[in-house]
């Protein structure tokens, strides 16, 4: 039976829960072209089916902050997805502050610990951004509400020059390690 992966493009594109902006590019364009990517990847790979919280650049979800996020968990959650995948890009007010990061909601969650660790190496063995490894983040409504092993990838900083350009011009290597990481981890 194939692996359900509910792939969540972090932040709505316009209105409300829009997400950080750096360097002229914004957060949520970056996670919709990874995301489009990433299922891609997924959905050319017969033990999976993936599922896309925007499928089009326009898509909103909700109608405020809260009810976006809460209607991502929802889907995935309904679907039954096997794992829950948001892409994100970090922000920092020191221009300086790079490198990728696996967010769980806990480290004693070996499941999503697991494909965090493959995910993130994956990720930064291919496009070369830093690993900043794996940080516990119980308060957060996309790892706590889902029913599925969870995994939200800042997949690097947009306020940072360096990383921000290649998330926006290299789109498909972010998309192309995290597929390997979560191939790997279903190996």
């Amino acid at each position: 039976m194939a692996i359900k992966i509910y792939i969540d493009q972090g932040h709505n594109p316009r209105d409300f829960n829009t997400g950080a902006e750096g360097n002229g590019y914004y957060e949520q364009d970056i996670t919709y072209e990874v995301g489009i990517r990433l299922y891609d990847y997924l959905a050319e790979n017969s033990n999976f089916i993936p599922r896309l919280s925007r499928p089009t650049p326009d898509t909103v979800l909700g109608t405020i902050n809260s009810s976006s996020l809460t209607e991502r968990v929802r889907e995935a959650n309904f679907w039954r997805a096997d794992a829950f995948i948001s892409l994100h890009t970090n922000a920092a007010v020191n221009p300086q502050a790079n490198g990728a990061e696996a967010l769980i909601y806990s480290t004693e969650s070996t499941v999503a610990y697991n494909l965090a660790e493959d995910i993130l190496r994956e990720m930064t063995l291919i496009t070369g951004v830093r690993s900043r490894g794996i940080i516990e983040r119980p308060g957060l409504y996309v790892l706590r509400r889902t029913r599925m092993p969870a995994v939200l990838v800042e997949m690097g900083f947009i306020t940072n020059p360096s990383d921000a350009y290649l998330m926006a011009s290299s789109p498909d290597l972010f998309a192309r390690g995290i597929y390997r990481g979560i191939v790997d981890y279903y190996g």
